[in-house]
Parts: structure tokens; sequence; C-alpha cells
């Protein structure tokens, strides 16, 4: 039906129609490409941008020839003489008082009753058409963004799904400067990249929460905010200590335990701020119900890769933890965490953004 429609249509309809629809595609196809880095898509929308070029090079040409039309060539190949000195050569050779034989029809004569209709306007069909297709393009380009998100598609977990909000704050969460809650740590964590850089980008978030905590024997008086995303692969937690052990102080502790190859503990520098990369068995906690079934209330779960940073640049204590495990045992490279600290740790209000 399209290419029947390009036929059919005039020149100055039609060429307008595609340059419009090959300089949209193109430049909604490249930016994608460059969006998502995808090769092939930018190669698709290359070669509309190199289709819509050649298309405005024929209405150039087409414009110029029309501006500047050539004369047509006479039956015997000779070029055709012009009107105004074919009359001046009839007007010297006449006698006098002879009226001069009227010049040969087709030679500069008026246009006859078929020639004189006048054509229609070449600008004005092509800019009717440009406002036509500039309709169509905004509406290919803007459409899926204004239809409603289809009810059968999975949804990605919202922090808000799991916000409590009449949970009241312990008191430690009230202390100058204020600790980050676990809300706000979800909201940074849970980003709608997240499983890109995790290298799974298929996947979409199953769960997002976040919890106000506190550290464990210390009374309620060290705030230890986390949150937690959960994907089919990966699961990862983030999460803020606020106590004063520095990360220095930390290494040497393991250092010194003698853990530091258990731990595959590797130092480095995170946005400027002191960092380390751990690795640690989570635990699993299991409970039975049945009144003859037995328990075994604690045991190793899969091993988890863990990002610590700074709270802050001077290491005066406290850090930021982000974890990643699954339950295949499989874990992301250390690049995907350090690409998670430095798009999640800038978006956590307070001293993170130090």
């Amino acid at each position: 039906m399209l290419g029947l429609l390009l036929r059919v249509l005039p020149f100055w309809v039609r060429e307008p129609l595609l340059i419009a629809l090959g300089s949209v595609l193109g430049v909604r196809l490249t930016y994608l490409a460059v969006h998502d880095h995808d090769l092939v898509m930018a190669g698709i929308g290359a070669v509309f941008l190199v289709f819509t070029a050649i298309r405005v090079h024929m209405v150039v040409r087409a414009l110029r020839a029309r501006r500047n039309p050539a004369p047509a060539a006479s039956a015997d190949g000779t070029p055709p003489t012009d009107a105004v000195a074919q009359a001046w050569a009839q007007a010297q050779v006449a006698p006098a008082g002879t009226a001069p034989a009227p010049a040969p029809v087709g030679a500069g004569s008026p246009p006859g009753p078929a020639a004189a209709e006048k054509e229609p306007n070449p600008w004005g069909q092509a800019v009717a058409a440009v406002a036509v297709f500039a309709a169509l393009g905004a509406a290919l380009w803007l459409g899926p963004d204004m239809l409603p998100a289809d009810d059968d598609t999975p949804q990605a977990a919202s922090c808000s799904d799991t916000e409590t909000e009449d949970e009241t704050l312990p008191a430690v969460y009230e202390k100058k400067p204020r600790p980050v809650t676990g809300d706000q740590l979800c909201q940074a964590l849970n980003r709608s990249d997240l499983a890109k850089l995790l290298g799974t980008p298929a996947e979409i978030a199953t769960s997002a929460s976040g919890s106000n905590n506190t550290a464990a024997l210390t009374d309620g008086k060290v705030a230890e905010p986390e949150a937690q995303v959960a994907f089919d692969t990966y699961t990862v937690n983030l999460s803020a200590t606020y106590n004063d052990l520095s990360t220095a102080q930390y290494v040497k502790l393991v250092k010194i335990a003698g853990d530091e190859d258990e731990k595959n503990l590797k130092t480095l520098t995170v946005l400027g701020r002191p960092a380390f990369l751990s690795s640690e068995h989570t635990m699993k906690f299991e409970f039975s119900l049945g009144s003859e079934g037995s328990s075994a209330p604690m045991q190793q779960g899969p091993l988890a890769r863990t990002l610590s940073v700074a709270l802050d640049g001077k290491d005066r204590g406290g850090s930021y933890d982000i974890t990643v495990w699954s339950e295949s045992g499989a874990l992301p490279t250390d690049q995907a965490l350090l690409d998670i600290a430095e798009k999640v740790l800038p978006a956590i209000p307070g001293r993170s953004a130090r």
C-alpha cells in the first residue's frame, strides 16, 4: 500500500515526504543507538540518513532545473532560434509597409489554452507534505510514551511498594547530621539501569525495600539503614553504617586477623574516598513451623562480594557497603560494583555527595 501511494504521489509531494520520514527515523534510531550503545541500530540509522541525503540532493537538482530550464532541441537536432532575434531578421528582409510574418508557433509565441493552465506550486506542495508528515513523525516519536502500558507487561518493583508510612524512626536518626533513611537508600539504589550495570540488562527488579535499622550490639546508638533490590539473577544490598570505624582501620584489622586472602581483600579509591573490596559468605536462616520437623537456624549461604566506601574523603568513620550475591553463587565482576557505586552513591543525600 505504501509503495503504491508513493508511486501515485507527485514528485513535489513524494520527495518531501520521503525526506521527512528518513530524517525522523534516522535521527531517532541514531539517538537510541547512542543511548543504548547498539551498533546494529546505529547502522540502520545511518542507512536512513544516507537515504535522506540522496533524496535532498535529488530535490535540489530538480529545483535548479526548474529555475534554469534548458531549451528543447528542434526536430532536426539544431537548437531553437531566440524569438526576438528571429522577428528582427524577418523585419529586415520584408519589404517596407509589409507586416512582419508572425513568429512560428512554439518559438516564443504565446502559450495556447492547454499551456495556459497554471502548474501547481511545488513549494506549496512541499510545505504541505512536510507539515503533514511532521505530524506523523511526531506521533511515531512520542507514540510509545503516550500509549497506556500493557497490563500484561511486568513492571519493575518500586520502593514505595514496601514503604510503611506509620513507621517510627529510631531516636538515633534524629541526630545531627541526620543519617539517611532506608527509603532514601532504596530510591538511590533502585535505578532503571541497575540491571544493566550488573550485566543482566533484560531483567527487571522483582522486589525493592528499605529499612531503618540500627547496628547490632550498639543498643540502638548507631544508625545502619539499608536497602535491597532483587532480580532473578542477582540481589543487591546497600547499607550505610554511621560508626567511628574508618575503612583504613577495618583493613588493618582484617590483615592482623590473617583473613586478607580469605576475604580476597583489595583496597582502592572510589569517588575520591578510600574503599575496599572483600568477599564473605552470606548467612541463611531457616525456620520449621512443623511440630515434628527439625530446623537448622543458621547455615552458610552463597558467597557475596562487597564494596565498602568511606562516608567522606577524610575517612572519619562509617561507610557505605554495596553487596551483591546470587543463589547460584555466581558473582558479577568487580567493575560492576564500581560502576554501581559511581552511579548510586552521588544520588544519596548527605555526606555521600561530598
